[in-house]
């Protein structure tokens, strides 16, 4: 069964996983110096901070496969929704061993589809299989919403908002 996923950059992380853990009542799963992770199972959730980016806020969405068929499923599925791709494959980021490839909607949000192979020590590291290969493109910090293409705009007009 999938997960949805959410990672945010936050400030101050103790405050930070003070807070979601009364949210969520429950302590994270994992916690590191600059990372916490939960995994919520009710409902489904995959909730991811860190002090690693340019701003506080939501970094991306995202949903997480628990097999190599999940994932190929909703690799489909971005395709099918007429939307870029940049396929990773196997990577390291967020502590953590995967396989993903990334999408961005077309309001410039970024999607991780992704499935967790193992647990690291370290934030990102790189595998020393692709030491050799050209380098993954990932954002300024090494990992998470990478600069993927963009979706095709659906050309829909929009008005402006009326106030009050």
């Amino acid at each position: 069964m999938k997960r949805f996923h959410v990672h945010a950059h936050v400030e101050d992380l103790p405050a930070s996983i003070a807070f979601y853990s009364k949210m969520f009542a429950a302590a994270p799963t994992r916690v590191e110096s600059d990372y916490a992770k939960w995994m919520i199972d009710d409902p489904r959730v995959n909730f991811a901070i860190s002090t690693r980016g340019s701003k506080p806020g939501i970094d991306h969405l995202g949903i997480q496969a628990d097999s190599a068929e999940e994932l190929a499923e909703l690799r489909g599925r971005a395709r099918a929704a007429d939307l870029a791709l940049l396929d990773e494959g196997q990577t390291s980021c967020c502590y953590a061993r995967s396989e993903k490839h990334w999408l961005t909607d077309p309001q410039g949000i970024a999607w991780e589809h992704f499935q967790t192979l193992d647990n690291i020590p370290v934030f990102s590291e790189k595998p020393a299989a692709a030491a050799a290969d050209a380098p993954v493109a990932t954002n300024a910090t090494g990992c998470c919403a990478p600069a993927a293409p963009r979706g095709k705009p659906i050309g829909i007009a929009v008005k402006p908002a009326s106030c009050c």
